[in-house]
């Protein structure tokens, strides 16, 4: 039988209403576990290159126990394995405001903390050790050279992996369907459903996760050239000079 396409159903009944919510929960639970990710990478990133040994192993740990592990048995771990242990009120508290989601959130912060924070390690590292040098010179400590010097600049220099692992998290954000979080994956089988229009839904789908993404790469794209640094990041447009 040949496949009538129907792309009315986008738009026709609450299919839009659908997308739409899909998009700001897709955005919504991205940019929190974003914030969550940078603050534990930037943390874990910068621990695996002091020089107290106890800091680098605790760091090092976290960052390949979760880089071993797959994102999705972590998201299944923090919903259906956490809540059990916490206090009844925090339960409580949790299933009336959207515990699928706060999980899916965390999971998704945790596991891509790992990720940055390889990325901060390795932008450290490629900072000449003369920045060092010259904190220590001033009489920074080590919290201070890295809380002042060493972290901001770091910042900069990662700008291009950091986008690639953002865009990365944007991504898997879709995972979190599978514990019923109502985000752009869901809403597109949502209307696949209720319509048998799966090549229409999915397609949607697919182009509005193409948008976004290229979206956050141009942003990310400007912020790489109004912060790069001279001797230590090409700008974007000459490298060809």
């Amino acid at each position: 039988m040949q496949y009538q396409f129907d792309w009315s159903v986008l738009w026709r009944g609450q299919s839009a209403q659908w997308l739409l919510q899909g998009i700001l929960t897709t955005l919504e639970i991205s940019a929190l576990a974003w914030l969550l990710a940078s603050a534990l990478g930037v943390l874990s990133g910068a621990l695996r290159t002091v020089p107290l040994r106890p800091l680098r192993v605790l760091a090092t740990f976290y960052v390949e126990f979760f880089r071993n592990v797959p994102l999705l048995v972590w998201m299944f771990f923090w919903y259906f394995g956490v809540p059990p242990l916490l206090p009844r009120p925090v339960q409580d508290w949790l299933f009336n405001h959207g515990a699928e989601f706060w999980a899916g959130m965390f999971a998704l912060g945790v596991y891509h903390g790992a990720r940055f924070s390889e990325v901060i390690r390795s932008g450290i590292q490629s900072i000449p050790k003369t920045q060092f040098e010259a904190a220590a010179s001033t009489g920074l400590t080590v919290a201070q050279a890295y809380r002042l010097i060493i972290i901001p600049i770091a910042l900069r220099l990662i700008v291009p992996p950091m986008t690639n692992e953002s865009l990365n998290l944007l991504k898997n954000s879709s995972l979190a369907l599978t514990i019923g979080v109502a985000e752009l994956t869901f809403q597109t089988r949502q209307i696949e459903t209720y319509t048998a229009k799966a090549i229409e839904a999915l397609t949607a789908g697919t182009l509005i996760y193409l948008i976004l993404c290229l979206g956050i790469a141009s942003v990310m794209a400007r912020v790489e050239r109004r912060f790069a640094i001279p001797g230590l990041i090409a700008r974007v447009g000459r490298a060809e000079h």
